[in-house]
């Protein structure tokens, strides 16, 4: 964003008397909102209603909270790691990066594509900032604040496979093969660095790719770790970097009083070297340490409350658990519609198919359990908002079931039936079909973890009678609209509708520009 705005202006109609217009960069015009050539500052009232009991009468009191932002426009030179670099959802992301990058475009029998970052929010969607002559205008997400173009970050990473990017792409087969072919020079010498491997987290069957693995004790791990990151950024000239987890999915750790359930306690267990402490586990410790983000995109335990206190104690940010691509993202928004309007759901089954490793690795019952407690509990607050369809206690009857199919390789199938009592006794069944190409989901949305964590690192904000500006919790909530199972400080709500997670997103961009929340009351059409 330059903040000058250009005064460009694209309008589309439909035909209908329905138009849009669109704006690439904008300036906002408000004393409460000031730019320089280093931070965008703004005064902002957040209004938000507290509720009390006195007596035996509920009231309602609205409430105002005045808050001060400030947005960093420097963005910096940034680097992205993936653990588990070599895998579907890595070398996807590694390609499409590159492909954007150099502009290619391919042939498919559906005709010539070309290189996009679609699926991705910040990069691919945008919002309403107001209405000009009757227009509703937008801009793009990624220009409501300064953000780092992905075109423009360094990639690299860990694998417990040792083979080269471009033969992994070509392993995992998701993209199409001209592409490939475009690609191979550019990635045959990305080789992901030496991970850490522990056969008692993962499935069996993994055995057969580990061939490029972190030799010595938990701590000479982490310390490994460490010495990465810090070579990757030199290596590369960047100002920072992101650490996100897409490796395979572990199997729960346990929590165990005097191992993990402290900082102190698991720092002692790491240089003990100490069975229960996960590879992921240790991959976050080592972020931590130096205060390097670390997102986890699958659904295991990583963060145990040891790690969990050490992030807090540091002050360094955190953010999960699993992405939220496919099904779980349809469920979380339809459940949400359905209680929303008074209908009741009351049985749930979700099936799963797909032929990647990450079905190969989830053929292990305990790492299936991971997964089906993330993709489970996505419905919790929407059941519990309604206690007029649902009693104390009482929750839709919901299985989730996860086949592996060789064949169908990374285009997972999706099956979902939707059971719901309605209107004087009578039943209502939604059944959906879902074809997930899987990691061309996953892929943006790795991309949006990695640049909107690296974003929030940026803002600061004080409220009234705060003496100096502090960033967001390192416990990062707003990237909750891209995972599965939102991790949040504790006594903070879990929001799981993906239109409630989508809204705080990008009213906390609004806030920091000085702009209103989107209430879509439309008054002055009124």
């Amino acid at each position: 964003m330059n903040g000058n705005g250009n005064g460009n202006m694209n309008g589309n109609g439909n035909g209908n008397g329905v138009s849009a217009a669109h704006v690439d960069t904008f300036e906002v015009d408000s004393p409460n909102v000031t730019y320089d050539d280093d931070f965008i500052t703004s005064k902002y009232v957040y209004e938000t209603t507290s509720v009390s009991l006195e007596g035996k009468k509920w009231k309602v009191k609205p409430k105002q909270v005045k808050y001060e932002f400030k947005t960093d426009k420097r963005v910096p030179k940034f680097g992205i790691m993936l653990v588990g670099w070599g895998g579907n959802n890595g070398s996807t992301v590694t390609a499409g990066i590159l492909a954007n990058r150099k502009g290619l475009s391919w042939k498919t029998k559906e005709g010539v594509q070309h290189a996009n970052y679609w699926g991705s929010v910040t990069q691919a969607a945008t919002c309403r900032i107001g209405n000009f002559q009757g227009e509703e205008v937008y801009v793009p997400f990624k220009n409501m604040l300064p953000m780092v173009n992905p075109n423009d970050c360094a990639i690299g990473g860990w694998d417990i496979s040792g083979m080269n990017l471009a033969d992994a792409m070509e392993r995992a087969k998701v993209l199409e093969y001209d592409l490939q072919v475009q690609l191979r020079d550019s990635m045959k010498g990305m080789v992901p660095l030496p991970s850490i491997y522990d056969p008692s987290f993962i499935a069996a069957n993994q055995a057969e790719r580990a061939d490029n693995c972190i030799k010595g004790t938990k701590a000479e791990q982490v310390d490994q770790i460490r010495k990465d990151i810090e070579n990757f950024k030199s290596e590369n000239g960047l100002d920072s970097v992101v650490v996100l987890w897409t490796a395979n999915t572990e199997r729960y750790s346990e929590v165990v009083v005097g191992l993990n359930d402290t900082r102190e306690n698991l720092e002692k267990a790491i240089k003990e070297g100490h069975s229960e402490i996960s590879p992921s586990t240790l991959f976050a410790w080592a972020c931590i340490t130096d205060q390097v983000p670390f997102v986890n995109g699958s659904p295991q335990n990583t963060f145990v409350p040891g790690v969990v206190e050490y992030a807090v104690s540091k002050n360094s940010f955190i953010g999960g658990d699993d992405f939220k691509s496919g099904q779980t993202k349809m469920k979380s928004v339809l459940v949400d519609f359905l209680v929303g309007a008074g209908i009741k759901p009351v049985s749930i089954v979700s099936y799963n198919h797909l032929g990647n490793n990450d079905g190969y690795n989830l053929t292990a019952p305990q790492t299936f359990r991971s997964k089906e407690i993330s993709k489970s509990n996505v419905v919790d607050d929407m059941v519990s908002s309604n206690s007029i369809l649902y009693k104390e206690g009482e929750h839709p009857d919901h299985i989730v079931v996860i086949k592996y199919q060789p064949y169908v390789a990374d285009s997972k199938r999706a099956m979902d039936e939707y059971t719901s009592e309605i209107f004087m006794g009578g039943k209502n069944t939604i059944v959906m079909h879902n074809t997930c190409e899987d990691s061309l989901l996953a892929a943006p949305i790795i991309l949006d973890l990695c640049l909107l964590t690296e974003l929030v690192t940026r803002i600061q904000f004080k409220a009234e009678g705060e003496k100096d500006f502090h960033g967001f919790h390192p416990i990062a909530v707003l990237l909750s609209y891209l995972t599965k199972a939102p991790l949040v400080p504790a006594g903070t709500p879990v929001v799981n509708a993906l239109s409630k997670q989508r809204a705080m997103l990008e009213n906390i961009f609004r806030a920091c520009v000085g702009l209103a929340p989107e209430n879509n009351m439309m008054m002055e059409y009124k």
